[in-house]
C-alpha cells in the first residue's frame, strides 16, 4: 500500500494526497511537479530511478487507508 507521504522531499511543498501533480519513484521517494521537471529532470536523486505520476487513492478508501502524515525532507 502506498503511503501517500504529504510532502515533496525536495522543497517541502505540501502535496493533496489527490493532487495528479506528484511523483514516486518504486521506493515511494516523493517530490512535486515542479522539482520533478525542473530539477529532477524526472530521475529520483535517492536512488536513480524514475520519476512517476503518484497514483490518486479514491476518497472512498482514504478512511480505511489514510494517507501518511510523516513528512520526509532530504536537503542536499
Amino acid at each position: 500500500m502506498l503511503e501517500l507521504r504529504p510532502n515533496c522531499e525536495r522543497c517541502n511543498r505540501d502535496l493533496a494526497v489527490d493532487s495528479k501533480q506528484v511523483f514516486i519513484c518504486t521506493f515511494e521517494c516523493t517530490f512535486c511537479a515542479v522539482c520533478t521537471d525542473t530539477e529532477l529532470n524526472y530521475q529520483c536523486p535517492n536512488c536513480g530511478g524514475n520519476l512517476v505520476v503518484r497514483p490518486v487513492r479514491p476518497e472512498k478508501h482514504l478512511q480505511k487507508f489514510p494517507a501518511s502524515t510523516k513528512r520526509i525532507l532530504n536537503e542536499d
